[in-house]
């Protein structure tokens, strides 16, 4: 009998172990939020949109973007939140009406897509990269950052580090009050430690960067008093990833920026989705005189 139960426990941990080495294999494989260049150029080209795919070496990263339009036009650059890629704004790139205007550009996040995937890094540092590409995107006419979820503080830390270029921003469902961000402690003991590779694909750089969002954004927060270029913000009321509070700190802490909010009642926090129209009409209304 002691046999027999010593016999069944072995054969137990051997499932665990083996269930956890396919969980591992399974959480490296899968789960990375990206589409690849060729599909995507397939993608566009087959509904007659030439698609420009770039990688640039930044410091040691590689930051990858994707653009539709002339360089001649004003400039609409879109920002995913966490986890994500670039593709998350696809349909605003295929949008004709919006490429009659724009030139259209969207990025992979450092730690996302195919800009050094799984490097995390924090607000500002993500920032400083992006920065780089900023300067080699300026062509006389006007700018706009369209940043999303966790896009959206990065794009207003490139305002606050006074990134040239820049005429306003467009802030769809954005975290920006450090004291909404929950602690989340479980967080930091999946970083830097053999645990982090239990985590599915994008998912595990998301971990880290959310870990430091709160630090981010106390860090921010003295610095949006120096703002003073226009900003558009579009938020949801039943935002439970990112509530909707977030707009009344806005309100409370940007300094001399102009600053428009449209309430959308009921909205959660996938926005530039589920209230795509909305959000186009934004876009289209932003003056095109830098």
């Amino acid at each position: 009998m002691a046999v027999y139960i010593k016999g069944m426990k072995n054969k137990r941990s051997l499932g665990l172990v083996l269930l956890l080495v396919i969980w591992v294999i399974w959480a490296q494989s899968c789960m990375f939020f990206r589409t690849s260049d060729r599909k995507a150029g397939a993608d566009f080209t087959g509904k007659g949109i030439p698609l420009k795919v770039v990688y640039r070496t930044l410091g040691g990263y590689t930051m990858h973007y994707v653009q539709v339009g002339a360089d001649s036009l004003p400039t609409l650059v879109f920002v995913h939140g966490s986890p994500g890629s670039w593709d998350a704004f696809k349909g605003y790139l295929q949008d004709a009406d919006l490429r009659a205007k724009f030139r259209l550009i969207a990025v992979d996040r450092p730690g996302f897509g195919y800009s050094s995937f799984g490097a995390a890094l924090n607000l500002e540092a993500q920032a400083a990269l992006l920065k780089v590409l900023l300067q080699g995107w300026q062509n006389g006419a006007a700018m706009y950052l369209v940043g999303h979820s966790l896009g959206g503080p990065l794009v207003v830390e490139l305002a606050a580090q006074k990134s040239a270029g820049i005429s306003g921003l467009v802030l769809l469902a954005a975290a920006l009050d450090p004291a909404l961000e929950k602690p989340e402690k479980w967080r930091k003991l999946l970083m830097n430690n053999p645990l982090e590779y239990l985590v599915p694909g994008a998912m595990r750089p998301s971990n880290y960067e959310l870990w430091y969002l709160k630090a981010d954004l106390m860090a921010l927060k003295p610095r949006m008093a120096s703002l003073a270029l226009p900003i558009w913000m579009l938020h949801g009321t039943n935002d439970q990833l990112v509530p909707y509070a977030n707009v009344a700190f806005a309100q409370q802490h940007i300094g001399g920026s102009w600053l428009k909010v449209t309430t959308l009642e009921g909205a959660n926090h996938f926005i530039p989705w589920s209230h795509y129209a909305q959000v186009k009409q934004t876009l289209l209304a932003l003056p095109l005189v830098p």
